[in-house]
């Protein structure tokens, strides 16, 4: 057996119920890492382009990284990978818990699933006992209540499943773990909705083969040793308040959207703003608990009495920017019961948050009134309101069922103008930060090949991460001159990029920046065994990001066409806030981006030789 990984990845073809096992060269490996980077060779490779995303022909797969499994502090992570039913695009999703482990413990390094089911199905992966089972017992169940009902039935297992919201596949419905941590963007839980699967439950005995223990051991011990004695830094905030921490200084900071994208902090002053600061999320805290192999520990089990929740998950940042600030919403409580609602309901916290917010503007400019809601007055901060039309959303019902694919889906139905009030790219939801505070996000939420997404890779976000600390990897030195534009700060963010690309692959969370130096060559030598260059890792990376590039432009999408909303970026500027007078030449940026990734800079397509070089030959007829 290879050292940190199993070698062999799992088909699971719910059209005629068969399992397949299929070893993979360890060059693969060494090509694509794992994780997404190995997803994406292998269903690009596998579903044929333009395939739709909710037809039994296209493929969801879940992909632990290369070092989850193993003790390496921060690796706990996995991918659920596929073509987005949202943007039609490469989709992708990250999510943390123990599922990506258990995965490995099960012999495999991928699960891939295609075809769809006639009836409502489960697939269980317990002690290499695989089997297809009936799921009309928990289909219509929350993710809460299934999860419940198959631990019940199975024992101690590790599930992903899908709510209500994947069922009726919603657009913005995603794929849930642990009953609240989610693959939350890209619509997967409508992707496995359409294939009638309601969960994947999954336990194994395998162990992984470490390469160097002993250094393994060492490594981790020195890392967790000095996350435990950061009483002053992130990874202590991190620990006390969860992502909450966030709730305060990135909304007076600029960084978090206000009021549908449109406001500023006069909108949501510090009065409101404290209201949900994480020291108040934090007082409703019973216990911590964090992903497989980390040390920091960011996730808390909280007991909200003014709403009868004995026990319920602590809301992220996102979340909570999604649901206050955006919506004018000071209330707290409602944070939480938004959340849980979201959670149990299996869709995502950031796009029913940004829908909510289409849906309030457009009722201030008077597009819809109260006839088209059902009575709701959607008006701005209107807690009882929110709360309402999120439950219309999920269970589909009146004004929730316009809304219920998201703003783009919405506006397009609704029309009158109302489209100017979509905040989204390519139909996803824009994140809760702010381009005009992140200025090279702007690049990415357009033009990445998952567009709309602060999970792929910012220039910005590793400036204001690793450089304000100690240096994140202590070789990769970005170029002298890369804060400013021109060509250092082109090459900074091919750098950036591809590096994200092999921390996604590797199953590391992207919070790994912001706290102290981090061994990632080290570990992987450890673990893997491989001597490995941080020049060899920013190619392979390169190679990953130009794939999932290329899965995009086959599926007929061209990402150079895709334009913001105005306000997102600042046209008109701002005139008062943090982010007054700024406006994000976000198109320059992709022009200078593509030369340097080897891309045509008019349309995105990787260059012949840039493939070549790549070692992606097998694309070249696709594109050209």
């Amino acid at each position: 057996m290879p050292n940190g990984y199993m070698g062999k990845i799992l088909w699971v073809d719910l059209s005629d119920g068969t399992f397949k096992e299929v070893e993979l060269p360890d060059e693969i490996y060494r090509q694509y890492i794992g994780g997404y980077g190995l997803a994406t060779k292998l269903i690009y490779e596998n579903m044929p382009a333009k395939t739709d995303a909710l037809g039994p022909d296209a493929i969801v797969g879940f992909f632990p990284g290369l070092l989850t499994g193993s003790v390496g502090p921060l690796t706990g992570r996995f991918m659920v990978a596929g073509k987005s039913p949202l943007t039609s695009t490469w989709g992708d999703a990250n999510c943390g818990g123990q599922f990506g482990a258990e995965i490995k413990k099960c012999g495999y390094d991928g699960i891939l699933i295609k075809g769809a089911a006639k009836t409502p199905k489960y697939v269980t992966i317990i002690d290499n006992d695989m089997k297809i089972l009936d799921a009309n017992e928990i289909w219509g169940l929350d993710t809460n209540e299934a999860e419940d009902k198959l631990i019940e039935n199975h024992g101690n297992i590790k599930i992903a499943n899908i709510g209500p919201a994947g069922e009726r596949l919603s657009l913005m419905s995603c794929i849930m773990h642990e009953k609240f941590r989610a693959a939350g963007r890209s619509g997967f839980g409508a992707v496995m909705g359409s294939k009638k699967l309601k969960a994947l439950a999954i336990k194994g005995d395998q162990k992984l083969s470490i390469a160097d223990n002993d250094s393994l051991i060492q490594i981790t011990k020195e890392f967790n040793a000095n996350a435990k004695n950061d009483q002053s830094g992130p990874m202590f905030l991190y620990n006390t308040l969860g992502l909450a921490c966030l709730n305060l200084s990135a909304c007076v900071s600029g960084d978090t959207p206000i009021k549908n994208w449109g406001g500023t902090p006069d909108d949501f002053p510090m009065e409101k703003l404290n209201k949900i600061s994480g020291k108040e999320v934090n007082k409703y805290k019973q216990r911590d608990y964090g992903c497989f192999s980390c040390p920091v520990q960011c996730g808390a089990i909280m007991k909200v009495p003014e709403a009868n929740l004995d026990e319920i998950h602590i809301p992220e940042y996102e979340s909570c920017a999604a649901f206050g600030p955006l919506l004018l919403n000071d209330n707290l409580v409602s944070l939480f019961v938004l959340n849980n609602l979201c959670n149990r309901a299996g869709i995502d916290t950031i796009s029913v948050g940004g829908t909510v917010a289409f849906a309030m503007e457009c009722y201030e400019n008077q597009i819809i009134n109260k006839d088209d809601t059902g009575g709701l007055e959607l008006t701005w901060g209107n807690t009882d309101a929110i709360i309402a039309l999120v439950k219309k959303i999920i269970i589909g019902e009146g004004f929730g069922k316009i809304l219920a694919d998201g703003p783009k889906s919405a506006s397009e139905s609704i029309g009158k103008g109302s489209e100017k009030y979509a905040i989204h790219s390519m139909g996803q939801v824009l994140p809760m930060h702010d381009v005009k505070f992140f200025n090279t996000m702007g690049r990415t939420y357009a033009f990445d090949p998952t567009p709309g997404r602060h999970t792929a890779s910012s220039l910005d976000h590793y400036i204001t991460g690793l450089m304000r600390r100690n240096r994140y990897v202590k070789e990769f030195i970005l170029p002298k001159g890369f804060k400013t534009q021109g060509d250092a700060r082109s090459e900074g963010m091919k750098m950036c990029a591809s590096l994200h690309q092999c921390i996604n692959s590797l199953g590391m969370c992207i919070f790994t920046y912001w706290f102290q130096t981090y061994p990632m060559l080290e570990l992987i030598k450890a673990i893997v065994g491989w001597e490995i260059s941080i020049d060899e890792l920013l190619k392979i990376g390169l190679r990953i990001q130009t794939l999932r590039q290329a899965f995009t432009v086959r599926e007929g999408v061209i990402l150079a066409n895709n334009e913001l909303p105005g306000r997102v970026v600042g046209d008109p500027p701002f005139e008062t806030g943090p982010n007054r007078g700024k406006t994000i030449d976000y198109k320059a940026d992709i022009k200078e981006f593509c030369k340097k990734m080897g891309w045509n800079p008019e349309n995105g397509f990787p260059l012949k030789e840039t493939l070549a070089n790549l070692n992606l030959d097998f694309v070249i007829k696709d594109l050209y």
